[in-house]
């Protein structure tokens, strides 16, 4: 069953709606969406990897789109929209903890959440509730969100085959490990 929804993934990931599905989860996954766009860029890329970049450019732009998105939510819609996003993901305080710091170190917090498995929603409606200066956002998202689509997309460009080799042999593993990262990473949240 495993190997069938495998292929079905691969098959889909390259086929001509998967850069829509690409951009779309990207989009709304820097503003409410909980899970990343790693999920479609990974097979993606493995399946086509001449088009490795072009993926990774279109996750940059899109995340950076949806990032915006996301600070404008946090200006404009705190209480309607960013009030229950931020409070499923266990990050209501957060905010009252972030206003402290955030005018001197807002780029730092913006670019290091763009990197990391930190949920950037959070930081992109905190960046508009707090007024962090747009520009200063979008540069800071475009960097971060950049070089990390761009590192996944590389590595599966340079060390695709061995990689892609690597997961077939080892599917169910693999798929465990996903499963466990993916619910590790929401029980983190709960706690971070």
């Amino acid at each position: 069953m495993l190997r069938r929804l495998y292929d079905w993934t691969l098959s889909l990931a390259a086929g001509p709606r998967a850069p829509a599905a690409l951009g779309t989860v990207s989009f709304v996954e820097s503003s409410v969406f909980p899970i990343p766009p790693d999920i479609l860029l990974i097979p993606m890329v493995i399946a086509r990897r001449e088009k490795a970049w072009w993926y990774a450019l279109l996750c940059t732009l899109t995340s950076v789109a949806g990032g915006i998105a996301g600070y404008l939510i946090g200006m404009f819609l705190f209480e309607q929209i960013a009030v229950p996003v931020l409070t499923f993901y266990g990050k209501m305080a957060f905010v009252d903890e972030f206003k402290v710091i955030f005018h001197e170190w807002g780029w730092w917090f913006v670019f290091i959440a763009g990197l990391t498995p930190f949920p950037y929603k959070v930081i992109t409606i905190a960046s508009g509730a707090l007024g962090l200066s747009l520009p200063v956002f979008i540069m800071a998202s475009i960097v971060s969100r950049g070089i990390r689509f761009c590192v996944v997309a590389g590595l599966l460009y340079f060390f695709g085959p061995p990689i892609k080799d690597f997961i077939e042999k080892r599917l169910g593993l693999m798929f465990t490990l996903f499963v466990v990262l993916l619910v590790g990473g929401f029980v983190a949240l709960k706690y971070i």
